[in-house]
């Protein structure tokens, strides 16, 4: 097993495009730490780092404390899957896994006991005389899967390896991940642009735009206390409502005027304001889709609506809304909360009105959009 640290690496190409930038990271032994980011965020050229398939353009990359800018990948002891599998496609699956083995002269009893372990957890037992071209994206992917696993490398490298499976395969090979790293019990470091991946999948993430990290914590500290603006939209599906509005500090409290409508700041937001000495002024105001309540009728601390997609999405719905100003929104809500009237009534056209709690507000510097509280 072994840690990974990274201590200001850059990559930089050779048109001048700056492709990773002064990224610090230390990855513990066994911890599965995601990179997640839009594409074109360096995600997969940091890992590619990791792996030796990049040169770095500087700074240095150890894993267990050895130094390794200057060592081939063959000589890292990693192992690494790839988006597009990169199976030999004339070779068997059996022989597919056992290619990294045979290499290193294993014995083949050896050979034999490790493939057949890796097949059997997993779960392509039945394929292995099979060729590439004869299975399914998720069985090319566990066969992908399986190769690294023979390896018995001192960390295991995924670059987004579950971005070609359909979504209901992409959710049975996510769980089938996880049980996977309790099985191993090694360092992972694991690539994707799908933060649903990273929020199930990584003890750590790190949140990364156009090469630089924006945010590295636990998925429940990025989700509930993003950094920045960037971080609160990435984080959580449907993204974070924004809006622009103003803050007010009166009488010790505080309060927001979204689209006219007047709400207090209170809970532990408004008393972190208070902490922050926060003094009011314009902000940009975040709330998530399954904070804002749907009012039954008009209230002046309510934000008029209209409707434009109502999406039923079984338990729960998702209702697109513009507000007078062009701002859309969006609510989720439980399909349990409303009567079948009320679910009727919610078509393109129709008036809601929304509130939402001030202990759910985010704030946001409209300047720097840095967490004003965070």
């Amino acid at each position: 097993m072994a840690s990974v640290k990274l201590t200001n690496v850059k990559k930089v190409y050779d048109n001048h495009v700056v492709a990773v930038d002064d990224f610090n990271l230390e990855i513990a032994d066994k911890e599965f730490v995601v990179f997640v980011g839009p594409s074109g965020c360096g995600k997969s050229t940091t890992l590619r780092m990791i792996a030796g398939l990049e040169e770095i353009s500087g700074g240095t990359i150890e894993i267990d404390g050895q130094v390794v800018n200057d060592l081939q990948p063959k000589d890292r002891n990693i192992a690494m899957v790839f988006q597009n599998y990169a199976l030999y496609p004339h070779m068997t699956v059996y022989d597919n896994i056992a290619f990294s083995l045979r290499l290193k002269k294993v014995p083949e009893n050896v050979v034999y006991e490790k493939v057949t372990h890796a097949a059997e957890v997993l779960g392509i037992t039945d394929y292995l005389l099979r060729k590439p071209r004869a299975l399914s994206g998720g069985q090319r992917q566990r066969v992908a899967i399986g190769r690294a696993m023979v390896r018995d490398s001192n960390v295991f490298l995924m670059d987004e390896p579950l971005s070609n499976l359909d979504a209901k395969l992409r959710n049975q090979m996510r769980a089938e991940i996880i049980l996977l790293r309790k099985q191993l019990d090694t360092t992972f470091v694991y690539v994707t642009h799908d933060q649903t991946e990273a929020m199930t999948l990584g003890d750590r993430i790190v949140i990364m735009k156009d090469g630089f990290i924006q945010q590295v914590g636990t998925p429940t500290e990025v989700f509930e206390k993003p950094h920045n603006l960037f971080v609160a939209e990435f984080i959580g599906a449907p993204k974070m409502n924004i809006m622009k509005t103003e803050l007010v500090k009166a009488g010790g409290k505080y309060y927001v005027t979204p689209y006219g409508a007047e709400m207090e700041v209170d809970g532990v937001t408004g008393q972190l304001l208070a902490q922050k000495e926060v003094s009011g002024g314009e902000v940009i105001l975040g709330v998530r889709p399954e904070h804002i309540v749907l009012a039954k009728n008009p209230a002046p601390n309510a934000i008029e609506a209209t409707v434009l997609v109502n999406e039923m999405m079984g338990s729960e719905l998702h209702l697109h809304v513009q507000v007078p100003d062009g701002t859309k929104l969006i609510v989720r809500t439980p399909t349990v909360d409303l009567s079948h009237e009320e679910r009727a009534n919610l078509k393109y056209g129709n008036k809601v009105y929304l509130t939402f709690p001030g202990k759910v507000m985010y704030f946001f510097d409209p300047k720097t959009e840095e967490n004003l509280i965070y």
